[in-house]
């Protein structure tokens, strides 16, 4: 499967702010925006001059690196948003959300959505007690989520699981945390996502 391979760090480094990439390392003073907040490469420390068109491909590099997408995925997302009704910068926020591997980040059953990824790729996950290894799967209003019972030992999740209080849970969705499993109540509003992203700016760069 086709993956985005440049080391995670430096996205950050590259978006100016924190994605988020690297589990609990990135709310630890080692996170790379805390040691070098600045452009990677011998020329990141230089003035750039900054135009229209820039400013909006970083809002889609931060979005599409958030939720360890490739280009032709992310245009897939951003068709379907623009088709449905509402807002498409609303929409593509929500169905980006609503991404099985993105829902079982949020719960705390991994601690960054790569680690996510490969929870559900080695089908460590149920979804209304049926195994789910899709990650792109999108998750419904009422669906039941929860780690396999021979999978609850896994260090891994322990470990995440621990640290989910200091992360938070979204409010649309509720964890029952001794049992590893979450319900998704409602779908997430713009306000919910708290994603350091201007998605219009996103919506202008692919009508051009």
């Amino acid at each position: 499967m086709a993956r985005e391979r440049d080391a995670v760090c430096r996205m950050c480094r590259r978006e100016g702010v924190k994605l988020f990439l690297k589990g609990a390392r990135c709310y630890t003073p080692k996170c790379a925006i805390e040691r070098r907040n600045y452009a990677p490469g011998q020329h990141g420390q230089g003035r750039v001059r900054v135009s229209e068109y820039q400013i909006q491909l970083r809002e889609k590099q931060k979005l599409k690196r958030m939720y360890g997408l490739l280009e032709r995925q992310f245009r897939g997302y951003f068709a379907k948003a623009s088709r449905k009704k509402g807002v498409t910068g609303d929409n593509l926020l929500q169905m980006l959300e609503r991404r099985l591997d993105n829902v079982v980040y949020r719960l705390g059953f991994a601690s960054s959505r790569a680690s996510a990824r490969q929870l559900v790729n080695h089908r460590h996950v149920l979804v209304n007690g049926r195994t789910v290894n899709i990650p792109s799967y999108l998750v419904s209003v009422n669906d039941v989520l929860e780690v396999k019972t021979a999978s609850r030992k896994n260090p891994q999740v322990l470990a995440s699981s621990a640290e989910v209080e200091g992360r938070g849970v979204p409010s649309w969705l509720e964890l029952q945390k001794e049992q590893l499993r979450g319900q998704v109540k409602a779908f997430p509003a713009r306000d919910e996502t708290e994603i350091p992203v201007n998605e219009q700016l996103v919506v202008e760069l692919y009508s051009r």
